[in-house]
């Protein structure tokens, strides 16, 4: 057993909980992966063309 848990719970905000005062084994643990989805911003496209215009020339 590892002398803390840094693993978030899935409900609370993640503190590291000592389990003894004192404590010499490697203090490790894996942990689950993680993901999160992030979304690109959106981008305007201009083509060249020719300018429509609504007055007579």
């Amino acid at each position: 057993m590892s002398c803390y848990d840094l693993c978030p719970p899935k409900t609370s905000v993640a503190v590291p909980q000592p389990i003894a005062e004192s404590c010499n084994e490697l203090c490790a643990r894996q942990c689950p992966d993680s993901s999160a989805f992030i979304q690109p911003p959106p981008v305007v496209v201009t083509f060249p063309g020719p300018i429509l215009s609504s007055f007579p020339q």
